[in-house]
């Protein structure tokens, strides 16, 4: 579909100049004065607009004005006469995208043009996501619609009914315990309760006793008998996450349970017989700790009944938008501060970002940014270099390029053009400073940007 441009100019001959200019790459429309193009922005959308700033009657900024309350809001450029440039900061303050000078210089309207589209494009699609956050992808709070997230929301869906046990399997802060309380709350058992206990952080003797009770006098210091969590969770479902990290008579005492579905609390000797649905979770290879011998084979089967693998967060990029728009709704409304935005460089920048600490890492970025920002927007200048590749060029001085690591795996190509975008960054987008930087002429510059246009984003 070819772009729609909407021209506002007073002057006649700048006004069909620029039609004719344009005319061959855009569905290029016509308006004298401010009225003129309310008319037409009522009538049809427009993805850019550009307007002069100086008309009789209302003046551009009433067109930025105006367009800012579409619907599908167009991207705005002004044009002013040359010194007028307060007048254009002004401009760019009330929305406008950019800004030129009379007499426009067609080939650099064209590049603001271009660069105008690829903003509202990103724009559209942020927008779009965070309107699809308000629908339900999720059991609760799994957030997502991702291919490889719906395969585990049906398998979740199939397997919930049943008393099956279930092992759910994947990096530390995947959301293995959001999925095990998603099939609690969609089973049958939704009305009882939903136990959780982390085994790795409870020693073997303390694991026993919260997870089967203990009977007074079972040992030192049990003054009393106390109820365990397979008993608290009688009707309903426990959870089990880090289920490798437990000792070899805890394996005993619980492959024990999944036979008979009976436990005998520590210290006792009658068994008491339960109705417990058990969901474990791991972050490790059982399979592997089987052959190591570190984990029993016949209880590994029990537990693997149901598998349940939750993907790691670099491999669901395409949720990474909804979670990031969540959890800064989540934390600022915890700390009643403005909600922070996020401009469409820098939530494409965090969907590259391979996220090693998964759910749990986003979190805590997005927390530390409502915290530190409290409220307005976060550009991709302002994320840590972490989050965009961690390669810093040159040095604070003009000239030279970093020295990449031997090993650095990526081809001299890939290199140069991460080395360049961490240039532009570095500098925001002012190509002058990043020529001096990389050690290259502006020409140079040029012809790498145009050979490779991705890049141009970031002027």
């Amino acid at each position: 579909m070819v772009p729609s441009v909407l021209i506002v100019d007073d002057e006649k001959h700048t006004r069909e100049g620029l039609q004719q200019a344009l005319e061959d790459n855009y569905d290029v429309s016509l308006a004298a004065n401010a009225d003129e193009a309310f008319n037409l922005m009522d009538a049809q959308p427009f993805d850019v607009i550009v307007t002069d700033l100086r008309m009789p009657g209302k003046s551009g900024l009433k067109v930025i004005d105006k367009a800012l309350l579409l619907s599908n809001r167009p991207a705005v450029l002004m044009m002013t006469a040359y010194g007028n440039i307060e007048s254009a900061v002004e401009a760019m303050k009330r929305g406008a995208v950019d800004f030129l000078t009379k007499p426009v210089n067609i080939e650099r309207l064209e590049v603001l043009i271009q660069r105008a589209l690829k903003t509202r494009t990103l724009e559209v699609e942020v927008k779009q996501l965070h309107e699809r956050l308000d629908e339900k992808f999720n059991f609760d709070h799994i957030i997502g619609n991702s291919p490889k997230l719906q395969e585990v929301i049906d398998r979740v869906k199939l397997v919930a009914p049943a008393r099956t046990t279930i092992l759910v399997e994947g990096e530390s802060g995947t959301g293995k315990e959001l999925v095990a309380q998603a099939i609690h709350q969609v089973s049958p058992r939704a009305r009882g309760a939903f136990i959780a206990v982390h085994c790795a952080a409870l020693s073997e003797n303390l694991l026993e006793s919260e997870l089967f009770g203990h009977e007074r006098g079972a040992f030192t210091g049990a003054n009393e008998r106390r109820i365990g969590r397979f008993e608290s969770a009688d009707g309903g479902t426990l959870f089990l996450d880090e289920i490798g990290e437990i000792s070899a008579s805890t394996q005993v005492k619980l492959l024990r349970f999944l036979e008979t579905k009976a436990i005998e609390r520590v210290g006792g000797s009658k068994p008491i017989e339960l109705d417990v649905r058990l969901v474990a979770a791991t972050n490790r290879n059982l399979e592997q700790m089987v052959k190591d011998g570190k984990f029993r084979e016949d209880l590994f089967f029990r537990l693997n009944v149901v598998r349940i693998l939750m993907p790691p967060l670099r491999d669901r990029p395409e949720d990474i938008p909804l979670l990031l728009a969540h959890y800064l709704k989540v934390f600022a409304a915890e700390n009643k501060l403005p909600v922070l935005t996020l401009e469409p460089g820098a939530v494409h920048t965090l969907q590259r970002y391979p996220w090693p600490g998964n759910i749990r890492e986003l979190r805590n970025f997005c927390e530390n940014a409502v915290v530190l920002h409290r409220g307005g927007t976060l550009s991709e200048y302002d994320l840590d270099l972490k989050f965009r590749g961690g390669v810093t060029p040159g040095g604070d001085s003009a000239g030279g390029t970093a020295a990449l690591p031997v090993s650095n795996p990526l081809s001299v190509e890939e290199n140069e053009k991460r080395l360049l975008r961490e240039a532009l960054i570095k500098v925001r987008g002012n190509r002058t400073k990043a020529a001096e930087l990389m050690g290259i002429s502006r020409r140079t510059l040029h012809r790498k940007l145009a050979q490779w246009p991705e890049l141009d984003v970031m002027d």
